[in-house]
């Protein structure tokens, strides 16, 4: 079981590594080349969903809130994944102006939380998983990367606890093999990722699978 003050710091881990703060700017926007075919696309929010996955929801669910600015988006929200809307300036500009309304945020703590973090408690519950660290590190590939991907999940060798194997080799395996999939992959903007994975690195040095101990998220300490 997760405790509401280890989900707290898990979440506090991701709006780092996503957004530089603490507590995540539900405001930031940034474009990246990192969409399919190394297309431009936004990710938005506090812990950064993008134009070509969920932020389609994320506004629809803004809007259906009544968020200050739902009328703006209304022209919008059928567009984003189908139209590319990265040089859209007044569509960035109109995210980053919702971005300060309370219903933004708590609508994007609601979205984080059902589109990415229950996808990654059901894979964390169904494998047997315990330790607040596998939480982490399991939420992180979520966000990141969509999902545990196979594809990485086939360079290693152990299986995970509900199949009878170790929690912390599986999750040690797991990390090394993420760290070098970011590393050497095609889209070279994923290198620069692999700060992610080398925090999880050492919080497993560091035996912190509680998660009790600071935590050093690139360059930012959390307590």
């Amino acid at each position: 079981m997760i405790s509401e003050e280890q989900k707290n710091k898990i979440w506090q881990v991701l709006s780092v590594f996503e957004t530089g703060k603490i507590q995540g700017d539900y405001a930031s926007v940034v474009v990246m080349n990192d969409g399919a075919e190394n297309s431009k696309q936004i990710t938005y929010g506090k812990h950064q969903t993008t134009e070509q996955g969920n932020l389609k929801i994320l506004i629809q669910m803004y809007i259906d809130n009544g968020g200050e600015f739902a009328d703006e988006f209304h022209s919008y929200v059928g567009k984003i994944g189908k139209t590319p809307l990265a040089s859209n300036i007044a569509f960035i500009n109109l995210l980053k102006k919702a971005g300060a309304d309370s219903i933004m945020h708590s609508t994007q703590d609601e979205f984080f939380d059902k589109i990415y973090y229950k996808k990654a408690a059901d894979f964390f519950t169904d494998n047997g998983f315990t330790l607040p660290l596998s939480m982490l590190v399991i939420y992180d590939s979520y966000v990141h990367s969509g999902s545990i991907r196979p594809d990485i999940r086939s360079q290693f060798p152990e299986v995970p606890p509900s199949k009878g194997g170790n929690e912390k080799t599986w999750i040690t395996q797991y990390v090394n093999a993420r760290h070098n999939w970011l590393k050497n992959h095609s889209k070279k903007i994923l290198h620069k990722t692999v700060y992610r994975t080398e925090c999880f690195k050492e919080q497993i040095a560091n035996n912190n699978w509680d998660l009790s101990q600071s935590i050093n998220a690139n360059g930012t300490i959390i307590n």
